[in-house]
Parts: C-alpha cells; structure tokens; sequence
C-alpha cells in the first residue's frame, strides 16, 4: 500500500441526458471508494435543497376524505399527485400558487398559472380528470424550498392559511443514486480505488450541480471538525497542490508523440493521458502495432509531464 494519500481528481464525466450523469473519481486510497461513494450518495439523497408544495386547497373541499363533483379522482388520489410534482423555487420565502381549469379533460401541473418565483418541472404530471363539461376546478398550492422530508406535521404546523390541507414533503431533487468501485493505478501503485457514481436529478437542477453542492456540503461539515490540523498529500497525477492543472484529460494527439506512436494508441482505444497512466508497461508492449521503440517515446514523455 502506498504511504502517501491521493488527492481524487474528477478524471471524466458522462452525460447521458440533462438529468442523468455518471461521475468518474480516481485515483483514490484503497478503501476510499466505499467511504467516499457512501458519503456522496447520503448526502445527495438527503440534503440538496429542492421545493415541493406543502400544502392546498380545492375549491369545494373542506378536507383530504372527500370527493368532488364533476372530477374523477378523490381528495386523496388528488393529493397524491401533486406530491409528484416537481418545482424550483426562486425564493426563500413560501409562494402561493393557483390553478384554474374548466371542461371535461385531464388537469396537468402545466395548468398552473406561472410564477416568476417558482418553475414547474414536469408540466405534463396529471393531478386529476374532469368528467363534467362544465365544471371548473380550482386550486391553491403553498410551494417551498427545503433539504430532505419534511413530514405532514411539520407542513401543518407551518402552514400559511389554516384552511389549506397540509402534505408530507419531499424536498430532495436528486430521484437516484448509484455508485460502483473499481480497481486504478498510478504508475506502479496497483492498490487504488476508482469511484464510478450515477445521479438521476428530476431536472431542476443537472447533476453536476448536485454532485457538487453534495462535495461542498461534505468539505464543510468535515472542515469544522479538523480545526487547525493539516494531513499532507499527494496531488492526483497531472495536478499539482493547489489543483491548477489537470493533463489526464489531455488528447494523445496533444502529447507530440510521432505520428506512428500516437495512431498505434489511438487504434488501440487510448485517446488520453488518463488512459495511458492506466497501463503498465506490460499492458502497452501488448497492444497491437505498438513497438519498443513506441514505448520508449511514451516513457519519456510521461517523465516529462512527472506521471
């Protein structure tokens, strides 16, 4: 095991979508996958600040076990799809928010009269059906912002209007997290870990927005219990103490290597500096095309950059 601590780099991140990213970690200390993954994947789940409605009112309804007129769902099944709707909230303070809609038809998220203080996400989200062609539904939503679940008599106790009918609240804009560790290395040093983590976010916010309040949140709570001591550390390759330069990410096509060196790599599936620190000289003198002397020339071109 190696003696020194690696600082982690954010060696790649792959977007699958606006809501969906896998975040690569390395090099890490054998065992920090595990403690760090877990520690992101609380705090991600638990503690990124998100708005959802805390409280309504419909029109005719005096309480949630009742029915309307006129509308296919019940108070309850109503109440249940609202908590699926998804917000962001400008404002610190709670906002008020209202929905009219008249006619036979679905009622959407996206009926409700917009707001520069609150965005709706998820503006097809069903919250209920009209059968009646002439009825009009009407309805009053509280939103606000929070971390985590805030439970039903939390809401009550903190509702604006004492008529509205309070709901159990979950903040959290984070939908999924999922985390794996693998195997890395650095130079000769085979015992890292390599953190790979997944966030689903319900588009409020992307996940690279809640991967790093999540960090930032985890620097500040461990940065008040380590008072004045300092651990020294070793800088992930490619960046030096204070993080200003990271090459991992650096094209092969970058590394002036010649022309037949750096096609036999890029042939080979191996287009950055990261991939190439990931080798030992025994998996490059494998690759196809890939000679002494290519490997000589990518030797001293990674002493040159001291990886």
């Amino acid at each position: 095991m190696t003696k020194v601590i690696y600082n982690p780099a954010l060696a790649n991140i792959e977007e699958y979508s606006s809501t969906s990213a896998r975040f690569d970690i390395e090099p890490l200390h054998a065992g920090y996958g595990n403690t760090l993954g877990n520690s992101l994947r609380r705090v991600l789940l638990s503690s990124i600040e998100g708005a959802a409605v805390v409280a309504f009112r419909i029109e005719g309804a005096s309480h949630e076990f009742t029915t309307i007129p006129g509308v296919k769902e019940d108070v309850i099944d109503i109440m249940l799809n609202i908590k699926n709707i998804r917000l962001k909230s400008f404002s610190d303070e709670p906002v008020e928010l209202r929905l009219e809609k008249k006619g036979a038809g679905p009622v959407t998220a996206g009926d409700i009269k917009s707001n520069s203080d609150v965005e709706v996400i998820n503006p097809n989200q069903i919250i209920c059906n009209i059968d009646d062609p002439k009825k009009s539904v009407l309805i009053d939503f509280v939103v606000e912002s929070g971390r985590g679940y805030q439970t039903i008599e939390d809401s009550s106790s903190k509702r604006v209007h004492s008529d509205m009918i309070a709901v159990d609240a979950i903040f959290s804009p984070v939908l999924r997290v999922r985390y794996k560790v693998e195997n890395t290395r650095v130079g000769q040093d085979s015992n890292l870990d390599k953190l790979l983590i997944n966030i689903e976010t319900d588009g409020s916010l992307t996940p690279s927005q809640a991967f790093e309040e999540a960090a930032a949140i985890l620097v500040n709570q461990y940065t008040a219990l380590a008072g004045s001591t300092v651990v020294d550390f070793a800088p992930a390759p490619g960046q030096d103490k204070e993080g200003e330069k990271n090459e991992l990410n650096t094209p092969v096509e970058e590394l002036n290597l010649t022309a037949r060196t750096a096609n036999a790599l890029i042939n080979n599936e191996i287009r950055t500096v990261h991939d190439l620190v990931t080798l030992s000289e025994q998996d490059l003198r494998e690759l196809k095309g890939f000679g002494s002397k290519a490997l000589d020339e990518v030797n001293e071109k990674l002493a040159e950059l001291e990886l």
